[in-house]
């Protein structure tokens, strides 16, 4: 595989870790506080990767709460991000088969690292926690550019930070759940690689052969399968 990659980037959330065991206990936790009722945990996990306000929309929207104001959804959404920052990671995990994959790239010289768009203080916590701060290679947040996923500029940036210039963008890999980040990764001109087991909600689950991903996985075996068979990458 180094003959042909020179790096693999992942999205983080429902992409390379498995963090919505804990979005679903926070709002858990935030529903009891207000009196409300949770959302079942498979609705939650759909939401993950729209961001704290779809989370917190869907647990105003399950308990019919329409008419909630601008201030009360901005304190709502401050106070998962509070609770979740305060206790980011009791039972996230890197998707199973994908610690085998991060290891074997390492092994390999093969950098690995992460495109985002979870805000830089909790996704840099995240990885601390996990131990997987000294192993990233790169890791860019919306935080770090002035345009966030689909746009290019992350991936722009990764590039940079990996001393790969644009040209050689064609040998990083780009591993993604959401249309944002095939998106990115095609308009920079790197392989993509969706992750269909992510946080994908039923609405979209039948349309993401349209994405235009060059590949995609129907679970985290079938990634480290991709990812660590030889000569599955010649095309590049």
């Amino acid at each position: 595989m180094t003959e042909f990659v020179k790096a693999v980037l992942f999205d983080l959330d429902g992409t390379l870790i498995d963090t919505a065991a804990d979005f679903v206990r926070i709002i858990g936790k935030m529903s009891l506080e207000n009196d409300l009722q949770a959302p079942p945990e498979a609705e939650i996990r759909e939401q993950v990767s729209a961001g704290a306000s779809a989370m917190v929309k869907l647990m105003l929207r399950y308990n019919d709460q329409l008419e909630v104001s601008e201030d009360a959804l901005l304190t709502f959404r401050q106070q998962f991000l509070d609770d979740y920052e305060a206790d980011i990671c009791v039972d996230s995990c890197v998707f199973a088969e994908l610690e085998e994959v991060l290891t074997t790239l390492e092994k390999q010289s093969v950098p690995w690292g992460i495109v985002t768009n979870k805000p830089r203080y909790l996704a840099e916590l995240l990885l601390q926690k996990m131990a997987l701060d000294e192993r990233c290679a790169v890791l860019i947040c919306p935080d770090d550019v002035s345009r966030s996923k689909p746009d290019p500029e992350p991936m722009y940036m990764a590039l940079e930070k990996l001393s790969i210039p644009r040209g050689a963008a064609g040998c990083v890999l780009y591993v993604g759940d959401h249309i944002r980040d095939i998106e990115a990764g095609k308009a920079a001109g790197m392989p993509t690689i969706l992750a269909a087991y992510g946080y994908i909600p039923p609405e979209d689950q039948k349309s993401l052969k349209t994405w235009g991903a060059d590949y995609i996985v129907d679970t985290p075996k079938q990634l480290n399968e991709l990812l660590l068979s030889s000569g599955r990458f010649e095309y590049i």
